[in-house]
């Protein structure tokens, strides 16, 4: 038995990344993993289709099985286990066994936090009422599905218009229900601009989607289960309730220890993914991340992110010396037949922070004009006044749009102008790309606004 110890706090993408990378590089180390729930090492991101129904079993969402994990990665997982406690003074954490209710402490070397992240309560909530849902967890996911096939809603409300809101609208339309989505904003996909969400919005609108924007909700009613949502403008009759108004990072455990957390409201980390205490990391998206534009700890949770940021803290931890080169904040979602993806910064993301800036915007088809399934795909860039370097892009579009967004992607990562990106040897071949492919067209536009 080793006298070194490594303890994860959650089971998932960023811990599980750190305990594989410690364990490869120092089997030495004993690496104990503690995860609440009764799944580790699950996709969370899949669950829109799970419940959509393009993904059958919930348990295909499970990236490595247990036995894996334990017996070809030679990780002691447990799950059922609450880490309740961790006490700095005595490197050690109080773990609540959840299945005979016993609990026990156990000492640390090193510790890895990867609580992850949990959905925001609205204050209209004051209670629990069935038929009433988030989606963060598989077991979130399960109990959605099983409410379905017992309860036969028709009518369901989406409360939230950002990513979970947008893909959980598409899952249920496409299983047949009446769909409602309430945003308290003007638009939907509001971390994007507004070019962007106008064609999100149209395509939703088209789809049967029905749409309550720039409203708020007041209250949601019912006894035995929800039977309506109360806005501040109309009531809503339904049957079944999404909640996706948003997350938080989940840091309550790190802040009663005396971890300090940053002013994004994530652990504050460096980019060894170190707090500021010794032996005690922290990774996923209950931590802050290094922003490349902006030169700060910025907090965008997501799922590639968790598991890089994991890799850096075993990394450090393994006793190398990595830095997590940080975040740009590119991402993605699919709305019916859209893509919609976006990096860097947006407009109105740009002027707050203080940067001069110019805009183009150009609408282009995805393949030579010639070959069949040609579609329209809308482009806008932000760059930086004067110096011309890229700063943002976003795109929409019904092919080809997430990748391209990754070019752009590349090129601000490098700090690209668009004077340089407009002359990328990019490919080329009818089926998939014009000879100008829509990323040059809009850096040769860029580069003479």
């Amino acid at each position: 038995m080793s006298n070194k110890r490594l303890v994860v706090v959650g089971g998932n993408a960023a811990g599980l990344s750190a305990a594989s990378y410690v364990k490869r590089r120092k089997p030495e180390i004993e690496v104990i993993v503690f995860e609440k729930s009764p799944y580790a090492s699950y996709g969370s991101c899949g669950l829109p289709y799970y419940v959509e129904g393009i993904v059958r079993d919930p348990m295909e969402l499970i990236a490595i099985p247990l036995k894996a994990l334990r017996e070809k990665r030679g990780l002691d997982v447990r799950v059922m286990h609450e880490v309740t406690e961790i006490e700095l003074k005595r490197r050690s954490v109080r773990v609540a066994n959840l299945e005979n209710g016993k609990d026990f402490e156990l000492s640390f070397d090193w510790l890895v936090i990867s609580t992850g992240a949990i959905p925001l309560v609205p204050s209209f909530m004051e209670k629990n009422i069935p038929g009433v849902f988030t989606l963060r967890t598989l077991e979130d996911g399960i109990k959605l599905e099983r409410f379905i096939e017992e309860r036969k809603p028709s009518r369901v409300t989406v409360v939230g218009g950002g990513y979970i809101g947008m893909e959980m609208a598409e899952a249920f339309s496409v299983r047949g229900f009446e769909v409602t989505v309430i945003e308290r904003l003007p638009r939907v996909l509001p971390n994007f601009d507004p070019e962007i969400s106008e064609k999100v919005q149209k395509k939703l609108t088209e789809k049967g989607v029905r749409l309550i924007l720039g409203d708020g909700v007041k209250a949601v009613e019912g006894d035995k289960i929800v039977r309506r949502i109360i806005t501040e403008r109309e009531v809503v009759e339904t049957d079944l309730v999404l909640l996706g108004i948003g997350i938080k990072p989940n840091v309550e455990l790190a802040k009663k220890a005396g971890v300090e957390i940053g002013n994004t409201g994530a652990i504050k980390v460096n980019q060894r993914m170190q707090t500021g205490v010794e032996g005690v990391y922290a990774c996923g998206d209950c931590a802050e991340s290094f922003h490349r534009i902006l030169n700060r700890n910025v907090w965008i949770p997501l799922g590639d992110t968790a598991n890089k940021q994991g890799r850096v803290a075993g990394a450090n931890i393994s006793g190398e010396d990595v830095l997590f080169p940080g975040v740009i904040g590119s991402a993605a979602t699919k709305v019916f037949e859209l893509e919609v993806a976006r990096t860097g910064l947006g407009e109105e993301e740009a002027g707050n922070e203080g940067f001069g800036k110019e805009i183009t915007q150009i609408e282009a088809g995805t393949r030579a004009h010639y070959y069949p399934g040609r579609k329209p795909i809308l482009i806008k860039l932000i760059t930086e006044k004067g110096t011309k370097r890229l700063l943002g892009a976003q795109a929409v579009g019904e092919e080809g749009v997430a990748k391209r967004v990754d070019v752009f992607a590349t090129a601000i990562w490098a700090g690209m102008s668009v004077e340089e990106l407009a002359w990328v040897d990019l490919t080329y071949v009818p089926p998939v790309a014009p000879v100008w492919d829509p990323i040059l067209i809009a850096a040769q536009v860029g580069m003479k606004s």
